[in-house]
């Protein structure tokens, strides 16, 4: 059911083809919709419009961010930016409690190439919310979160810090304005004066000179296409399946 309200609604390509052999438009053919159930709601009349998650864009995050609004009561937020470089700086000064109500919390170097990895950051954000805080300040990262995360937190910036993006750019006292409904992330920065610092900034040198971890920071692509190492299905010649 939950296919064929997508399908009604023009939310998927019905001529893609299924296992079955048939295309989802004709499996879909003879699947009711059940009225009486409570549990799916018809793509018509969704519980929210957006769903749990909202992509961010804008001057600090040209390439997309990623919002959890599932809980949130306030969906706007502006203030200015404390810097961290790797979860554990922005961690410690937490723990020290050694951060002010209506700021917002930058770590960085934490995305796909600069972690390497894109790691979980739920330490941080769990310690905030524990103080009382998860309401008073906003957390940005290019590095990740899980479903547990909460308060306001957006992950995924891009491009990463690693790579200079805006988020590498950003210095202490920046003012970051974030607004879920509208979905934007902008600094308060001119394209002249995000220019002016790309020029004087450098990548982070890791932990990792070489081995597997080097490698992978060396292929990995972006977070927005899914932080691969390969191109995918476009550069696929050979159909390992076959044998």
């Amino acid at each position: 059911m939950l296919m064929k309200t997508l399908h009604e609604s023009g939310l998927i390509n019905g001529d893609c083809l299924t296992v079955t052999g048939q295309t989802w438009a004709e499996y879909l053919e003879d699947i009711e919709w059940d009225p009486n159930q409570k549990v799916i709601y018809p793509a018509t009349d969704p519980i929210s419009p957006t769903g749990g998650v909202v992509g961010l864009w804008g001057s600090l995050a040209p390439d997309g961010a990623i919002v959890k609004v599932a809980g949130l009561h306030t969906l706007q937020f502006s203030g200015p930016a404390r810097v961290f470089d790797g979860e554990e700086a922005c961690f410690e000064a937490v723990s020290n409690r050694d951060y002010k109500e209506g700021e917002v919390l930058v770590i960085r170097y934490e995305g796909p190439k600069g972690g390497p990895g894109m790691r979980e950051m739920l330490s941080t954000t769990a310690a905030i919310y524990g103080q009382g805080m998860g309401d008073k300040v906003a957390l940005i990262t290019d590095g990740r979160f899980s479903g547990a995360t909460r308060g306001f937190c957006i992950g995924h910036v891009g491009p990463e810090a690693q790579e200079g993006g805006p988020i590498g750019l950003l210095k202490d006292g920046d003012i970051i304005t974030i607004d879920a409904e509208k979905g934007t992330i902008d600094v308060r920065l001119t394209p002249a004066e995000l220019e002016d610092r790309k020029r004087q900034w450098k990548p982070r040198i890791t932990a990792y000179g070489s081995g597997a971890l080097q490698k992978y920071a060396a292929l990995v692509g972006p977070a927005h296409k899914g932080a691969t190492t390969h191109p995918g299905f476009a550069g696929e010649r050979h159909v390992y399946a076959d044998i």
